[in-house]
């Protein structure tokens, strides 16, 4: 076990704690809770690189451990009405829809590698800030309109489906290229 990986894991373990501090409706807890989980993502990927121990292990529990904290933060902060439940589904559909590609291309030996795109770069970045100021916006006293945010889940959604579209255009792709090397075979 290192340091990265240790840093992955822990972002798990404070999953059922950001969980726990939404129920109570301590959302500045909750805040306090995701930033923590979101500064473990950001160093765990960087300490592996830099002190070059990354490890098969940590290929798979960053992202499980990423996707476990935005699935399970957009499901309670649409159920506790913090975000549109319509937003959590688009989100939560993008990333079944990719791994469920992933399973097809492994249950069919179909090699595949996964690079992300511009494209989910910037839907991860606006997931996360949707997250983030609709934790805010419950946890601190606010006098601007709730407004401004609408926009956010807007460009959130936006961007979720583009990037989902894009990655079912590889996924497309790799099935095509692999059915054309079949018949040359």
């Amino acid at each position: 076990m290192n340091i990265p990986n240790f840093l992955s894991l822990l972002r798990i373990i404070l999953v059922p704690v950001f969980v726990i501090f939404v129920i109570q409706a301590e959302y500045d807890r909750a805040l306090i809770t995701f930033v923590i989980a979101g500064l473990t993502d950001a160093l765990d990927g960087t300490l592996a690189r830099l002190l070059k121990c990354q490890t098969v292990l940590g290929a798979y529990l960053d992202p499980i451990a990423d996707k476990l904290l935005l699935v399970t933060s957009f499901v309670m902060l649409a159920i506790f009405g913090l975000i549109p439940a319509w937003l959590a589904v688009v989100v939560i559909s993008r990333d079944f829809i990719i791994l469920l590609g992933i399973a097809i291309f492994s249950l069919i030996s179909i090699p595949y590698e996964i690079k992300p795109a511009i494209v989910g770069k910037v839907t991860t970045v606006l997931q996360v800030a949707t997250i983030f100021f609709a934790l805010l916006y419950k946890a601190v006293t606010h006098d601007f309109g709730y407004y401004w945010i609408t926009g956010l889940f807007w460009s959130t959604a936006f961007f979720t489906f583009i990037s989902g579209a894009v990655y079912i255009l590889r996924g497309i792709r790799i099935l095509n290229k692999s059915a054309s090397e079949e018949v040359k075979k």
